[in-house]
């Protein structure tokens, strides 16, 4: 079914209506962020609010505050306590505490140190009851007792509620208050503060619709039978239905609502019956990721890292060459078909055949970094590492020893006789060495003991393809079942560390909502794969005109089949495959390039704009905007960020650990500085221009 992009960024009201942001009087207004995961990581949507955290707290200063469940081990440790800068705050807090009910605030220990209200749950679970009759009288929701999540984001809803009630008759007429409402733990709050008519302007944003994410688990037909769900049957035959009035109530009670992409704009519009009005896409805080210095030589550095592994892990069976060895992963929740874990290992099977066929001399290491039931490291992966170690130390003995001998002949003016310089101690060390290295069975193929090991769906079908890393293979898979960690005693590496040394990150994705992965591939200049049903891939289809020549690669799972699909994205890791170093140099330079259009300095102006546009509807008579004004922007500009060197020729000489030292051969790759402007003048489409960030009340951050 052919996808309206009725939704997409460009045709929403334009890009942005235009309207000088510098005039919204956020000196008058109070800004509060609703979310499960402030202070709380338990998903994506953490990222989301923490990355933007520091842009919002620059335009709204002291006015901006962000509300959660209190949860004493991330209070400790994530927050520093404090007292509230606005009174009208203490007092509501106040009414609460003094009615029995636990309030905390403080600073969350982030970028931007946002004001942070915390409602603790259990101080005021013995209102459960009478709350749920509340929401029954108020809009014929019923929750049942089991569902501990749903009854927790009542309690949640109802104290914010309470509090926004105590707030908004302590400060009157002014300032007023907006509430920014994220996923449907965060619903009821929004809804009894909607039925108690307080005066206040809302906005709500979903993620990912709840039943849209049960659906695609469930391996549905999903975005061809978009109209021909029964909505409510489908809820109540997964006992969710509680769950998905919450999610529909929330997001027709809220003045403004939102979803993170285009694609996601649609499934809502089926699902929940409501348009969005603004597409607020994920941004990153792009200054964490992007080095000031050249971003080539961390590359390098980590790309060393994981080959340390590989040497260990491959230990017997090392007969490819690691020079020649690029380096694949996918990563996220194990969510096996949604991730595109499928299509994925079936695509790996073909291009493993293809690099046979064609005798590419070019071997992949595939990383499968998925969190799944383990009990233990596994036996044969510990013993590869030490394994390792020990080869490494012996060569050190060795070149000990050597290098001695060398210097004193020399020192005589002698040069020694290659034959004796070893003697037989020596080459019984070495031996011995060698020996230890022999190995009768085949690199594992995953680094842990899995608990479903017969069942667990990667490895049953890594074994339907046979791709068990034997000596004939070109594609080779270690899974690792467990995030990444630089206390790991297997592969010591953060997350961030081990991403920059990969050559590519696959991301084939059937339901993603948007899909931070391939993003955080993009602002660290590793290329990707997405999909057109993912909202990064949506969103860089939108704004990129060649994505490939970028190092985007988007596989189109919207409208062609699962087998066209997979064809697919074997020919784009294929095509990756016979790159040169050089050529991949140059496209690492492209995708850093893409990195601002990734900024919150970029997409929180869609937060701006849902923002206004909650106030213009709330409160009429005080805030307007014009929908049908001309967008705001400046076309086919874009800016260089300021850690991409100029080119990779500057990168060679500024540096003696270049990523990636050129072949001869690969001098016929010009990269000319003019033409890559130039080609990012035609080809990227920059949301808006990049101007300084809208003035608000900033305040300093003080001890």
């Amino acid at each position: 079914m052919a996808l309206s992009r009725s939704l997409s960024m460009t045709s929403l009201s334009g890009v942005l209506p235009a309207w000088d942001e510098d005039q919204l009087p956020v000196e008058d207004l109070l800004l509060f962020e609703v979310a499960w995961e402030v202070t709380n990581k338990v998903g994506g949507i953490y990222t989301v609010i923490q990355t933007k955290a520091k842009i919002t707290v620059d335009e709204w200063g002291e006015n901006y505050f962000m509300m959660g469940p209190y949860f004493e081990h991330n209070f400790k440790t994530q927050v520093e306590g404090c007292e509230p800068p606005n009174p009208a705050i203490r007092k509501a807090m106040d009414s609460l505490i003094h009615n029995g009910c636990q309030v905390h605030f403080g600073r969350w220990l982030i970028e931007g140190s946002p004001y942070v209200i915390l409602f603790d749950i259990g101080s005021a679970a013995w209102n459960l009851d009478r709350w749920k009759g509340d929401l029954w009288q108020t809009c014929n929701i019923g929750l049942p007792c089991h569902d501990r999540e749903a009854n927790d984001s009542l309690i949640l809803g109802s104290l914010i509620a309470w509090f926004f009630k105590e707030l908004t008759d302590q400060l009157g007429d002014k300032p007023n208050v907006v509430a920014h409402f994220h996923e449907w733990q965060a619903g009821p709050g929004l809804i009894l503060s909607r039925s108690r008519k307080i005066p206040m302007a809302t906005v709500f944003t979903t993620h990912a619709t709840l039943l849209g994410r049960y659906l695609c688990a469930g391996n549905a037909d999903f975005y061809n039978n978009l109209d021909k769900f029964n909505i409510d049957k489908e809820a109540g035959e997964r006992q969710i239905y509680h769950r998905y009035c919450l999610e529909r109530a929330a997001v027709h009670c809220a003045h403004v609502f939102t979803t993170v992409s285009q694609i996601t704009a649609v499934e809502a519009n089926h699902m929940l019956h409501r348009k969005p009005d603004v597409v607020t896409p994920n941004g990153l805080n792009v200054k964490k990721f992007s080095a000031m210095h050249e971003f080539q030589n961390l590359h390098s550095t980590n790309k060393t890292r994981i080959q340390e592994f590989v040497r260990g892990h491959f230990y017997g069976h090392l007969d490819f060459n690691l020079d020649k060895t690029l380096f694949f992963f996918i990563a996220g929740r194990y969510e096996f078909s949604n991730k595109g874990a499928d299509i994925f290992i079936e695509s790996l099977s073909r291009l493993n055949y293809l690099l046979r066929v064609h005798r590419n001399d070019v071997t992949v290491v595939v990383f499968f970094i998925m969190p799944a039931k383990t009990n233990n490291f596994n036996v044969e992966s510990l013993k590869g590492q030490a394994v390792r170690k020990q080869l490494w130390d012996t060569a050190h003995i060795v070149k000990e020893k050597f290098g001695k001998k060398l210097y004193d002949a020399l020192l005589k003016g002698q040069i020694p006789d290659m034959n004796t310089i070893l003697d037989r101690d020596d080459f019984t060390i070495m031996k011995r060495a060698i020996y230890a290295t022999q190995r009768h069975s085949l690199p594992p193929v995953t680094t842990h003991n899995m608990l479903d090991d017969s069942t667990d769906p990667i490895l049953s079908n890594v074994r339907r393809v046979g791709l068990f890393n034997s000596r004939d293979d070109r594609v080779k898979i270690i899974f690792h079942p467990e995030f990444l960690s630089s206390t790991s005693p297997l592969l010591p590496m953060d997350y961030e560390d081990f991403v920059r040394g990969c050559n590519l990150g696959v991301f084939p994705s059937y339901y993603e909502p948007w899909g931070y992965t391939p993003g955080e591939c993009t602002v660290m200049g590793i290329p990707s794969v997405t999909t057109n049903l993912s909202g990064f891939g949506c969103f860089m289809e939108e704004h990129v005109s060649d994505p490939a020549a970028y190092g985007i690669y988007i596989v189109d799972r919207r409208f062609r089949s699962p087998e066209e699909s997979c064809n697919q994205l074997t020919q784009f890791m294929f095509n990756f495959c016979q790159q040169s170093r050089r050529q991949r140099i140059i496209q690492r330079n492209r995708a850093e390039r893409l990195s601002d259009l990734l900024d919150w300095r970029y997409l929180g102006r869609f937060y701006i704009h849902a923002r206004h546009l909650a106030l213009s509807r709330a409160f009429p008579e005080k805030f307007k905007v014009d929908p049908m004004a001309p967008p705001k922007t400046e076309g086919f500009r874009y800016p260089r960020p300021y850690s991409v060197p100029p080119s990779p020729s500057a990168s060679i000489h500024s540096t003696p650990h270049h990523s990636d030292v050129e072949d001869d051969d690969d001098d016929d790759e010009p990269y000319d500085e003019d033409e890559e402007a130039e080609r990012d003048r035609m080809n990227i489409k920059a949301p808006f221009s990049l101007g300084a960030v809208p003035e608000g009340k900033k305040r300093s951050i003080s001890n």
